[in-house]
């Protein structure tokens, strides 16, 4: 029988509590997401996310040595599963609103700009 090598993670929030001095909710949120001061970091460790496998290899011992095995997407992250998702849906939903159509209209601009990086219409 083979024998495989599979990488697995998690991801563990880290958090900080930190006041910010701002006209808005908006500006303060930016303040706190723009400040890279994370002296006084705190791990969440009761909020680890899933193992979910990262890598795999054929063999013992074998991870970064030869050719990495395709992982089956139903091993990825739950959050990376729901993104490629996210992405078929929107993909099929330009294809299915009509033209004058504002709710899906307002809905395909929303998630183009969460995929480019970019704040939603308002």
């Amino acid at each position: 029988m083979p024998a495989f090598t599979i990488e697995t993670t998690y991801h563990l929030p880290i958090y900080r509590h930190r006041a910010y001095t701002a006209a808005t909710l908006e500006q303060a949120c930016r303040l706190a997401v723009e400040d890279d001061d994370w002296r006084f970091e705190r791990r969440d460790y009761d909020c680890a996310g899933e193992t979910h496998v990262t890598g795999a290899w054929r063999g013992t011992d074998m991870a970064y040595r030869g050719n990495a095995l395709p992982v089956p997407s139903q091993f990825d992250e739950r959050i990376q599963r729901k993104a490629d998702h996210f992405a078929i849906l929107l993909a099929l939903l330009k294809q299915c609103a009509a033209p004058d159509d504002a709710p899906a209209r307002a809905a395909i601009a929303k998630a183009e700009a969460i995929i480019a990086g970019r704040p939603g219409p308002a």
